[in-house]
């Protein structure tokens, strides 16, 4: 059986391709929708040697399916984002201390103790709806901040403004994690100087604004926020890890997690880096559903392990964390 503790100790890539294929034959035995889709593929793992030649679900299996291994009841599940009508995407959680985990984790790998910070959530149009596990993983942080000025913003723009200046004047380091539109009309409302405080985009205009190309976005949020980088989280309802970029649009992921290019043309090709092609995503975190996505995003990975967005694939869903492209 394969503990949490497994997933979350990984130090090297010899010990997350060991495990990666450990699961790969765990989830082939017992997640009766991925054992389908790999028996269509006649992939089995006495045939696989490499973690490069696992199979990814595609994941519109999400919308169709309940992508479950194991029995174990359900305690949570996390719904994406959607026009109205839309199918959305059920992630079903049997374990959800497993995602807490991989998000506090996470977090701390690249920036420090949660309760280093206060933490700023600006993410009406997620707040607006049930099931968002971005909600669910922000709330978590802010009580984990134990700072009391921690806390949701919905369209309080003004309140927030003056918290983001009072911050500021005594030096306390912030995290300020928000929608891309309610981040611009936030600068729109009070251009700031910010010095003392992160400023973390997760994507998206939900249809309140046009889109924009990615640097377009963060040249205008570095201007109204006064700051050299502005950083972003990627991150998405079926999985239960996420990457984060400190600037430029170049993702890091925790040592759980791994991304490849697969050819557009052929999705069983992955590709070399540096090539565009469509983002499959290991997530050792989704021991309890699919750890192999086969996801609609276009990037190229980088030799150090990095990796951009690109865009997504035409006549993909809109919705999600992800709408821009570069």
């Amino acid at each position: 059986m394969i503990k949490p503790t497994d997933i979350f100790n990984i130090s090297s890539e010899e010990e997350f391709n060991k495990l990666a294929l450990k699961v790969f034959e765990y989830q082939f035995e017992h997640n009766t929708v991925y054992r389908s889709f790999c028996d269509l593929l006649y992939k089995h793992p006495s045939d696989i040697n490499s973690i490069k030649e696992i199979p990814f679900l595609p994941i519109q299996f999400f919308k169709s399916h309940n992508v479950l291994t194991g029995t174990k009841p359900v305690e949570k599940t996390f719904s994406s984002s959607g026009t109205t009508g839309s199918i959305t995407s059920k992630h079903h959680i049997t374990d959800i201390s497993i995602y807490e985990e991989s998000f506090q984790k996470g977090f701390n790998q690249f920036y420090g103790a949660i309760e280093d910070y206060v933490i700023l959530g600006l993410l009406p149009s997620y707040l607006e709806r049930k099931g968002s596990s971005l909600v669910f993983m922000v709330d978590c942080l802010i009580k984990q901040s134990k700072h009391r000025e921690s806390g949701f913003y919905l369209n309080n723009l003004t309140e927030l403004s003056q918290v983001l200046e009072n911050l500021e004047s005594q030096g306390k380091q912030t995290l300020l994690i928000g929608v891309s539109y309610a981040l611009l009309d936030l600068v729109e409302l009070n251009p700031f100087k910010l010095k003392h405080t992160i400023v973390m985009e997760t994507g998206g205009m939900k249809g309140k604004r046009k889109e924009l190309i990615r640097s377009e976005l963060h040249s205008i949020l570095e201007q109204g926020f006064g700051v050299e980088h502005i950083h972003s989280e990627y991150g998405m309802t079926e999985l239960l890890s996420q990457a984060y970029s400190k600037g430029n649009g170049v993702f890091q992921c925790p040592n759980w997690m791994k991304i490849f290019t697969r050819d557009p043309e052929d999705a069983l090709t992955v590709l070399n880096h540096n090539s565009t092609g469509g983002l499959n995503i290991i997530d050792l975190a989704n021991i309890n559903s699919c750890a192999f996505i086969a996801t609609q995003d276009l990037g190229k990975t980088n030799n150090d392990g990095t990796f951009e967005i690109i865009g997504r694939f035409d006549h993909s869903d809109v919705r999600g964390c992800n709408l821009m492209v570069l």
